[in-house]
């Protein structure tokens, strides 16, 4: 392919491109090929390193999820090759960000940050990615990257970065004199557990030591991952505090509990295939109509229960605001106990390839 020395492009180094929502927010970047003699600013600062150019948009930093699925797993399918000897260049910086993930990103460059809109110097290197790899929500393809790195090289980089102890889940069969612990992720605003003192009532009945937290945006999150990598399941309804499966060990177990309004498979791609990816054993949980608090909402006979699809077809929002927005979990504990069950049985299970199971959702 021939290359117009001449020509000018922009983009918009963010990873979701397809979003006309964020997308208008994002820094354009502007790049030309090739400079001439008298066009080429000096440079100030040479490098003999690569240098990364990208966004961190305007998901990031709002929600955990985004964090990792927009920005940090991208990183890693782009950066992770060069093994630290590359320097990133960040547009649309933001301190706070950098600080609350600064453990992560010192495993991927071994070199400052810079501030791609305000810095005033010209570096020159002899590469620059300008824009990061995805593979989709929360993903990592090994066919697609460099020396076939994996979810699960990804979730061993995480470990290292915030020094996490436990590299395996608790073994039932090696273990069986341990009491496995189960962590509920709780959550205080849309799609809220709430009934979940008899969800740990029944847990600890099943032999569990249960403990209940909940993650946000202000959480410290070296504490956090230190905290969830203790655990050997974790139960949560579908939301943003599932992310911390990044920081449990291998063949721990995710419990994911679906809300109604056919999203069981957003749930299984935003959460599931990473748990697999990762050799965690995950578990989807769809709940019935009389385990939705939207049954006190809406007549039994409403589109909301009988014709999901029709919002779906209405667009995110309109979807999202009824069965994200509007919609809290109430566990019929009799129909939950043995998905409890299955998860003693997987820790017990000395196989090491993983798969979901999904018998637990008929929608």
């Amino acid at each position: 392919m021939s290359i117009d020395e001449n020509k000018t492009w922009t983009m918009k180094p963010y990873s979701r491109k397809g979003d006309s929502n964020v997308m208008p927010h994002v820094r354009a970047v502007t790049i030309k090929p090739l400079y001439t003699s008298t066009e080429a600013p000096k440079c100030n600062i040479y490098h003999n390193i690569t240098a990364i150019v990208f966004s961190k948009g305007t998901y990031a930093g709002k929600n955990f999820f985004h964090d990792f699925s927009d920005v940090l797993v991208p990183l890693f399918i782009t950066a992770r090759q060069f093994e630290g000897e590359v320097q990133i260049l960040m547009a649309d910086s933001q301190p706070s960000w950098i600080e609350k993930h600064k453990k992560y990103l010192n495993q991927i460059s071994n070199y400052e940050i810079i501030d791609f809109n305000q810095e005033i110097l010209v570096h020159c290197y002899p590469r620059v990615i300008v824009g990061l790899y995805s593979h989709g929500e929360f993903q990592v393809d090994p066919l697609r990257t460099p020396y076939n790195y994996s979810m699960v090289d990804f979730a061993r980089l995480m470990r290292r970065a915030y020094s996490l102890e436990r590299n395996f889940a608790t073994n039932l069969i090696e273990d069986n004199k341990k009491m496995p612990r189960l962590l509920i992720i709780a959550r205080n605003h849309t799609r809220k557990l709430i009934n979940i003192d008899e969800v740990v009532a029944v847990g600890e009945e099943f032999g569990f030591e249960v403990a209940v937290n909940e993650s946000s945006l202000h959480t410290n999150v070296e504490e956090f991952a230190r905290m969830v990598n203790s655990f050997d399941v974790i139960v949560g309804v579908h939301g943003a505090g599932l992310t911390n499966e990044v920081f449990l060990p291998t063949n721990a177990v995710l419990i994911q509990i679906v809300p109604l309004g056919k999203i069981h498979w957003i749930a299984f791609t935003d959460y599931g295939k990473p748990a697999i990816d990762m050799k965690l054993k995950y578990v989807q949980y769809c709940i019935s109509e009389e385990e939705s608090t939207l049954i006190d909402l809406y007549p039994r006979d409403h589109a909301v229960f009988r014709d999901p699809v029709s919002f779906h077809k209405q667009g995110w929002a309109a979807m999202g605001k009824i069965y994200l927005d509007q919609q809290n979990v109430k566990l019929n504990i009799t129909i939950f106990k043995p998905v409890l069950t299955r998860a003693l049985e997987l820790l017990g299970d000395r196989n090491f390839v993983t798969w979901p199971d999904l018998s637990f959702c008929d929608n």
